[in-house]
């Protein structure tokens, strides 16, 4: 279904608008040079973007795939946006986060940015924003790369903005990190453009199995593999992530992980199912077994290492390796139940870090430490923000009634239908672990004194709590009801893998 056309129709330009409104509140926001305006600004943008996405997904859901010729040039020879089921599902799940995390940043940033530079912060956000929806709404692997630097660029200086000088080093590190996985990403784009003259994913789809057994398309592959794995923080190439989520301000920490490396994600079951896809490179190269093995490797030694974590930011971004190690464990075993579960995973666990975050946030801006004995006698003096916090970790862990325990269920089933048991064995098993990480705050949140001088701690702002529960509330909800959301996932999994047209 072509939407380019002669004559201007707003609804027909909705694909374009999704980027280009928040691309063009950034500099806006600069301009404007004032927090609160900035901060205003931010929020309108976010939640246009959020209508318009969840326009999008009704009806790519209705109608079938959008394609938008950018400019009026048809693809292959010209940009196009090209909305499938899984586009417009991450495009629902990047602008829902979005909007639901600048009514929180309010207070946040206020605490813990420098007056002078919160309307930088709001810049860069938008401008992230629409590089993360770029992403996810393009059919074009060069200009992936342009939009997946735009919001690398911003989520660097959107890292080092916190008074916390260690954020400048933490900033600096995934710089580096990301330039080389972006590096990485574009040498393998270049490979294949060398072999098949073209750039849009739908016509390498078609171009890519009669060379699939050349060396440099397989070259290719790797450098596409590798450069995404580095900014989906698979394991071992996590390590700029730990730092850049613990002393990030908090509503960075929040958006960055509860959307950065769930596009990642994305752009790998792009390159593997829609780019590679007809080639089936995923089972004749052995890359599902890889990623298998990285996977349950990611899940017990991530789980682990955040059991010994003080800080609770840096215990919960150690828990998010882990978290993409099961993500990756669904896509790695190329059925259409293990690829939805991967993908309805990427949903639950942006809302379930997203609540756990938004209370770590909380914690912060009352008692202005991270660490685990800042949480001290917090179940009685901050009883809402604690109560999220709890319903996080129990997603986390996969608690029924959870979308934790959603994801699992399916994950679970998905390596039994492979005949994997062990494998479902394992995913049991690492979640014993979330068990022990998360009660380590819940006790002394709920079974330790807290100390006489802070006989005066309340709640956050009501800016700050609602948007929280939003989070926590929805780990409820879909955890209850997960038609909807599975149902989606279920088929964007079976049109990567071919099932369905």
């Amino acid at each position: 279904m072509s939407m380019a056309g002669t004559s201007f129709s707003l609804a027909e330009h909705l694909p374009a608008l999704q980027v280009v409104i928040p691309l063009m509140a950034a500099p806006v926001a600069v301009l404007i040079r004032r927090n609160t305006p900035a901060w205003s600004l931010a929020a309108v943008i976010t939640w246009i973007c959020l209508a318009i996405a969840i326009t999008l997904l009704n009806r790519v859901l209705d109608t079938g795939t959008i394609s938008y010729a950018l400019g009026g040039w048809a693809a292959p020879w010209g940009i196009e946006y090209r909305i499938d089921r899984i586009g417009a599902f991450m495009l629902v799940i990047v602008s829902a986060i979005g909007a639901v995390v600048v009514p929180y940043a309010r207070a946040s940033v206020a605490r813990e940015i420098s007056p002078d530079r919160q309307y930088l912060f709001y810049a860069m956000y938008l401008l992230c924003l629409a590089g993360l929806l770029g992403i996810a709404i393009t059919g074009d692997a060069f200009n992936l790369f342009v939009f997946l630097e735009i919001s690398s660029l911003s989520s660097y200086v959107l890292i080092s903005l916190a008074r916390d000088r260690r954020s400048l080093t933490a900033a600096y590190r995934y710089l580096i990190m990301g330039t080389i996985g972006a590096t990485f990403y574009i040498i393998g784009v270049g490979l294949m453009y060398m072999m098949t003259g073209t750039l849009n994913m739908a016509d390498l789809a078609q171009r890519i199995p009669a060379i699939a057994e050349t060396r440099t398309v397989l070259v290719a592959l790797g450098f596409l593999v590798v450069g995404i794995s580095l900014k989906l923080a698979l394991f071992p190439l996590h390590a700029w992530l730990p730092n850049a989520y613990a002393f990030a301000p908090s509503a960075v920490t929040v958006f960055l992980a509860s959307t950065a490396t769930k596009i990642a994600i994305y752009v790998l079951l792009r390159v593997l199912f829609t780019i590679f896809g007809k080639a089936d490179v995923i089972h004749v190269e052995d890359i599902g077994a890889v990623l298998m093995v990285l996977a349950v490797v990611a899940m017990f030694v991530a789980s682990t290492v955040a059991i010994f974590q003080d800080n609770v930011k840096r215990l919960l971004a150690f828990s998010s390796v882990a978290q993409v190690g099961y993500i990756i464990l669904g896509i790695s075993l190329v059925s259409q139940t293990g690829v939805a579960a991967g993908i309805i995973h990427v949903f639950n666990h942006a809302l379930m870090k997203g609540a756990l975050f938004m209370a770590v946030g909380c914690v912060f801006l009352r008692t202005g430490s991270m660490s685990v004995s800042a949480f001290a006698g917090l179940g009685r003096r901050m009883p809402v923000t604690m109560a999220a916090f709890v319903v996080g970790g129990l997603s986390l862990i996969g608690v029924p009634a959870t979308v934790g325990f959603v994801s699992k269920w399916y994950l679970i089933q998905a390596a039994l239908e492979a005949g994997l048991w062990p494998l479902a064995v394992l995913i049991l098993l690492s979640s014993l672990l979330a068990v022990i990480y998360v009660w380590k705050v819940v006790e002394v949140a709920y079974f330790q004194e807290p100390p006489s001088f802070r006989h005066d701690l309340r709640e956050a702002p009501l800016s700050m709590t609602v948007p929280m529960w939003l989070l926590a509330g929805g780990c409820i909800y879909f955890g209850l009801d997960a038609e909807t959301t599975f149902g989606i996932a279920h088929d964007a999994a079976g049109s990567l893998l071919g099932v369905l047209p």
